[in-house]
């Protein structure tokens, strides 16, 4: 199935991620985050969007404010559903991502905590397996490799659907947003992916982060 992308220079291809880039993502528990703490992300960011604000720093400083407020929430695990805890739910979180390894993207490392997971990994998807779409107004390009939203949209329902299953109810499992990143070079490389790797080290949950079942990193990283 094709990928279809707007653009609006022919000289620029659309925003995707940069070709090669790595990503890290965070997806967290749907109801994980109090509902006044989404209320007041919600509020700021639209108040935001309506100021038009169009410097990159900014955003990225507001990204990471948030950010690490939801970290801090989610690692405290003192409110809203565990589900990952179950070790039968986290299984299927872990097969789904490395089940995708190898086909829609390169997995460097994850770690599944109680509340949310964390992963980092580089698409197949860039401008390389790009194909302009002949004749078409506004230009669009077409990809046999799925856009990041399309994986993130994928293994979320595929994991929501079966944990679903396995815990006899129904309604929404993971919160729609995601947190996701492109990193930039090999030293935020490491750095994030200590980060993902000694979340269970920083809750107290084990002393070095290979004890904990549910953390991976591909040999060489």
């Amino acid at each position: 199935m094709p990928y279809e992308y707007k653009q609006f220079s022919r000289r620029k291809l659309p925003h995707i991620h940069s070709p090669g880039s790595t990503i890290f993502t965070t997806f967290r528990l749907a109801g994980s985050i109090p509902k006044n703490v989404l209320s007041q992300w919600v509020a700021e960011k639209s108040l935001r969007d309506k100021a038009m604000i169009s410097t990159p720093e900014p955003t990225i400083e507001f990204q990471r404010r948030w950010f690490g407020r939801f970290e801090e929430i989610l690692d405290r695990a003192a409110s809203g559903p565990r589900w990952l805890a179950d070790s039968k739910i986290a299984q299927i979180v872990a097969d789904s991502l490395r089940y995708r390894d190898g086909r829609v993207y390169d997995l460097a490392a994850y770690c599944i905590m109680s509340t949310h997971v964390h992963a980092v990994f580089t698409p197949f998807l860039n401008t390389a397996s790009l194909t302009e779409v002949k004749n078409s107004h506004p230009v669009r390009f077409e990809s046999s490799e799925p856009t990041l939203s399309a994986i993130m949209q994928s293994l979320k329902g595929y994991t929501a659907y079966q944990a679903n299953k396995l815990l006899k109810r129904t309604g929404a499992f993971w919160e729609v947003e995601s947190y996701d990143h492109e990193i930039k070079n090999e030293e935020e490389f490491g750095r994030v992916t200590r980060y993902v790797l000694n979340n269970p080290v920083k809750a107290g949950l084990v002393k070095d982060w290979t004890e904990w079942p549910w953390s991976y990193r591909r040999a060489g990283c």
